[in-house]
């Protein structure tokens, strides 16, 4: 074992796409499964094997944080459900030596009938944890967790931010040797975020070890020394984290050279996708740069698959920088209060009256749904390229000397004096 904390070798999973999962069979299963291939012939299964994870290998020393990055579907969360012992592999194996505790998507290991006080004591008890162990920290969980005047509701009728509170400050404080977080922190408001952020920079100084999935780079590169990046199920890229999020950033780049109606890469029903991004100035005319403080019209052009109508669409726009990091969103939902209805192919303009980017180039993310399903999801959808104007109308956008792109807000400075004694 020496001083390997986890050690991952050969891993790989395989899903069977629309396979239907029985854990027994009675006769009335085989009968109905009978009828059912009789007027459904299934394709072979080999069309339909989808490799989630495929041959991966690596190790964690003790005491290491290390991030896990990739984009949508690379297999992020397969591996921690296989870490975290939720998922069986299809082949390879995982040893993990120590304890172990994980939260990952929101629901994982509560039960929703019991109240917050008691899932606190299930969990704890999973772990080996005795009574005396877990009053020691219990006011410690529930202090962090901010949820004291529902700690005896059952977690069913918590908002989803409240869940993920309680759920990190269980698997924080609980003490386990190896705690493993996915994105789920997404859900926490900025400030919660914060400090689960330093709580796990404080297990991983106690010497434990600190897996972490998460799309904000520079969470990732402030936290983690090595980073693993996983592409289409496979490790593709592992050492130091800046190189690694710079390879990732670089790919994504590559991948928004491709036709937006041409990728695979994209989740969702896919009933309903976006064909094509252009960007546009006040006059609707196609622009291929543009201009910091000028209006730019993003127009995302949408195609459907089928005759349908979808109702209650959500569209949105986001804008990151080139390594994925967040900079705004933009959606109907937020602005409109109408309910939007799409059908056949047309196009939805996003409207900034002044662009609040400095020069550089950035990465665009088109999302759809209908009635909160997903249809189509494809991450660097294209690139946004801005170059430096008169944003403040004082001919500056920053000191010389100031590191990376920005953001920037109208602003004034007011001065005030204290009156002389």
């Amino acid at each position: 074992m020496g001083n390997v904390a986890i050690r991952a070798e050969e891993l790989s999973k395989q899903y069977v796409l629309g396979q239907r999962h029985v854990t027994y069979g009675t006769l009335r299963d085989h009968i109905a499964n009978g009828i059912r291939s009789m007027f459904n012939p299934r394709v072979s299964e080999a069309q339909h094997q989808f490799w989630a994870l495929h041959n991966v290998s690596f190790e964690v020393s003790r005491g290491e944080s290390i991030g896990i990055i990739g984009n949508n579907g690379a297999g992020k969360s397969t591996l921690l459900k296989i870490l975290s012992r939720i998922t069986e592999p299809t082949s390879g194996s995982a040893d993990l030596y120590g304890r172990t505790s994980s939260l990952l998507e929101v629901g994982t290991g509560f039960h929703p009938e019991l109240t917050g006080r008691e899932n606190i004591y299930l969990n704890a008890a999973f772990l080996g944890m005795r009574r005396h162990e877990i009053r020691k920290i219990f006011e410690q969980i529930v202090e962090f967790a901010g949820i004291g005047g529902f700690l005896d509701t059952p977690v069913k009728r918590y908002s989803s931010g409240m869940y993920v509170r309680l759920a990190f400050a269980v698997a924080a404080h609980l003490e386990p040797d190896i705690l493993i977080v996915d994105e789920v922190l997404a859900v926490g408001d900025m400030e919660f975020q914060q400090r689960c952020v330093g709580k796990m920079e404080e297990v991983s100084k106690t010497g434990r070890t600190v897996l972490f999935v998460s799309h904000n780079m520079p969470v990732i590169e402030r936290f983690c020394k090595r980073a693993i990046l996983l592409r289409a199920g496979k490790l593709v890229r592992e050492g130091d984290t800046k190189s690694v999020i710079k390879h990732y950033a670089d790919a994504c780049s590559q991948r928004a050279t491709v036709a937006l109606d041409k990728r695979s890469d994209r989740k969702g029903a896919g009933e309903i996708v976006a064909s094509w991004i252009e960007i546009l100035d006040e006059r609707g005319i196609r622009i291929p740069n543009a201009i910091c403080g000028h209006t730019t019209i993003i127009r995302l052009h949408y195609k459907s698959l089928t005759n349908k109508v979808f109702r209650a669409c959500m569209a949105s726009v986001s804008v990151h920088a080139a390594d994925g990091t967040p900079f705004f969103l933009m959606s109907n939902e937020l602005t409109d209060p109408c309910a939007l209805e799409l059908s056949g192919d047309g196009y939805l303009d996003f409207i900034i009256p002044q662009l609040p980017l400095s020069g550089g180039v950035y990465r665009l993310d088109s999302y759809l749904e209908s009635k909160h399903e997903m249809q189509d999801w494809v991450e660097s959808a294209d690139e946004l390229t801005v170059i430096d104007g008169d944003f403040y109308g004082t001919g500056k956008l920053h000191y010389p000397g100031w590191e990376g792109r920005t953001v920037l807000v109208k602003h004034h400075v007011r001065h005030g004096r204290y009156p002389d004694v």
